[in-house]
This record gives C-alpha cells, structure tokens and sequence, in this order.
C-alpha cells in the first residue's frame, strides 16, 4: 500500500478540486449542468456525498462550511423537479440536518421522502419498481441500477431520520427488485437497465460505473442499516458474485476496470473502476471477502489509480453522464470529462486506503 502521507496528500487536492469544479467548456446535452459543482443534480449529488465522508474523517470545518452553504444557496435558487436523478443531493443532507437540526432541512426530507412514497410522486413501473425518472424524460417503464445510489440510499437513512420503517422496507424492497431484472447470474455483473415495456435489458451491456453503483453502494448501504439477515445474505451473495467476476474482467496491465467491463478494446474508466476498487477494499476491511485473496488486486489496483489524479486533483479518464445504451459502442464513445462523481468515488477509495488496516504490516 501506498504511504499514508500520500495518500493524504492526493486525497487533499481531490477535495479541494471538487470544490470549485466548473464545466471546462464542454457542450452538454441534458437541461441542468451535470459537471458545475453549483448544480443540483445526480452528479453533483455523489460528489456532495463523497464531500461529507471526508469530512467525516478529516472535521475539516471550510469543507462542512462549503456542504451547508451549497444547500442553502441551490434552495434559495429552488430545485427544478423531483425525479430519481435529483434525489442524489439528499442523501447528503440527512447527514447535514443531524449536524445542524436545521428545521428547513428537515422540512425537505420530510416532503421529498412523502413525494417518493406516495403513488402519485415517483412512478411506480412494472413489478412497482421505482421508474428512473430524469430532469425532463421520465422514462416510461425503464429501470437502471443507477437508482440504488441515487435514491434508496436516501430513502433508508430518511427512513432513518423520520421513524419510518416503511421507508427502509420499501428500499429493501427496491433493491431486491432490481437485482431480479438487472443481475445476470451467467456472468455476475448487472445491465445497466430494463424495460417493462419491452421486456428486455437494452443492449446488455454490462457498464463499468453502473455496476460499482451496486459494488459501492450496498457497503454503504449495510454499513448505516440493520437488515433482515436472509436480506443481508441474499445481498451480500450478489456483491461477492460481482467480485468475482471483476477478478475475471480486469485489465492485466494497470488492475483496473474497462468502460465495458468484459471489452478490453473500451477504455480504462475511473469512476467506476474507483468504485469497485473502495467496495472490495470494504469489503475484506470488514471481513466479508478473505483478505489474502485479494492483496495483490488492491495493491496493484491502488498503485496505478492514483496516476488518474492529475496535479491538480482532477480526476482522469471519467465518463461523462451515460443514459443507457443499446450497444457497447454507445458506451465506448461516451465522451470523458472531469465530473464531481469521479472525484467523489475516489475521495472514498483513497480514504479506505488510509484506514489502519492497510498499515498495519
């Protein structure tokens, strides 16, 4: 493993970057900026996220500083609308509120979880799965893996907040309904999305970050909340599952992970492969995949994913927001840019490599 002082030092500029990340004069396609730090949306919502854990650990004060004013300037701004995708920022703020028991904090995840849960907010598709509804498409009848990170994890820790079983069971629910349409158990990775409409997973791709999503994702998940063990088991299969197959999928040169997880003609992508790498780190941390069996993975992996920070902390070779695709070239000619999701995931691997267990040879 890398010195801790490294570490630190990388995972510094990757913070202080992501502070002040604006769009580098890329054209966007989607109504609402998804690389300007000052935006409400999915992407920003990860990043606001991988912010908090940092300062979780470091108590920075100008990083908790930056969280609470972020908040409330995008609510003076007001919020757009209500969909999957925009649930992302949430997440983050039920840690905020905690902090502050800021009454209008509270307010919020009060009416966005009431929105979610009513039939009348977020669509409800096929099997009363959650519907990926986006900024201005609300996707008929489509589902994607993204939704996991992007609003079961708030609506847990609101579940959380509020008192509200049902919010953690109607997570649990969801989970475990997306697993049944997503996960392909040939080949242990999920597709990126599937179609009630149409009944089938679009080109069936299996995608570098939508999979850490799942990777990422449930370690967070398990770690904040106290599930039913036949649930946990059932999760904690699948994830194990995945990692096997990424053991299978990885590039022999650097140890990390394609845009196209099974085509080593697509390129080396970081976010996801930053994703993937902090879940199975967590993963032998807390003793649930068997450490000797994956040393040589992360080492290699950790050594050559700290190239992709640049002097400046931006973070390389990240794909730009990927809508679902019915093709492995679709994904391979995703553009790349310096996006607040790619900073955030590897604020979360580079902090992993710095907990005690790495160290202690």
């Amino acid at each position: 493993m890398l010195p801790y002082k490294e570490i630190e030092e990388k995972l510094n500029k990757v913070v202080d970057c992501m502070m002040v990340l604006k769009n580098n004069g890329m054209e966007e396609k989607f109504p609402v900026s998804l690389i300007d730090i000052d935006c409400w949306e999915w992407p920003q919502g990860v990043g606001l996220f991988g912010l908090y854990k940092y300062y979780e650990v470091s108590k920075r004060q100008d990083v908790l500083a930056f969280l609470i004013s972020w908040f409330d300037n995008r609510l003076k701004e007001g919020i757009s609308e209500k969909n999957v995708n925009t649930t992302a920022p949430m997440l983050t703020l039920t840690y905020l509120y905690e902090i502050t028991e800021n009454e209008t904090y509270y307010h919020l995840i009060e009416e966005w979880v009431k929105w979610i849960m009513d039939d009348k907010g977020l669509i409800r598709t096929g099997s009363e799965a959650f519907q990926h509804m986006i900024t201005g498409d609300a996707n008929d009848g489509e589902i994607l893996i993204d939704t996991i990170f992007m609003t079961l994890l708030f609506l847990a820790r609101a579940g959380k907040i509020l008192k509200r079983q049902d919010c953690i069971d109607e997570a649990n629910y969801q989970i475990l309904t997306h697993i049944k349409y997503l996960f392909d158990e040939k080949v242990g990775f999920f597709y990126h999305g599937f179609n009630f409409n149409e009944n089938h997973n679009y080109g069936e791709v299996y995608w570098n970050r939508g999979n850490s999503w799942y990777t990422s994702g449930l370690m967070e998940y398990l770690n904040e909340h106290t599930i039913d063990e036949s649930v946990k088991r059932y999760l904690l299969n699948i994830y194990k599952e995945q990692i096997t197959s990424y053991q299978k999928y990885i590039s022999a040169n650097e140890g990390l992970w394609h845009t196209v997880l099974d085509d080593p003609t697509s390129y080396i992508e970081i976010s996801g492969s930053a994703g993937i790498l902090f879940g199975i780190m967590q993963g032998v941390r807390l003793g649930i995949l068997k450490g000797g069996d994956y040393q040589q993975l992360v080492e290699k992996a950790m050594a050559n994913i700290i190239k992709y920070i640049d002097s400046d902390g931006t973070i390389l070779n990240v794909s730009y927001g990927t809508p679902i695709g019915n093709s492995r070239e679709f994904y391979k000619e995703i553009p790349i840019s310096p996006m607040t999701y790619g900073q955030a995931l590897m604020i979360l691997t580079l902090q992993e490599a710095m907990q005690a267990y790495w160290h202690n040879d």
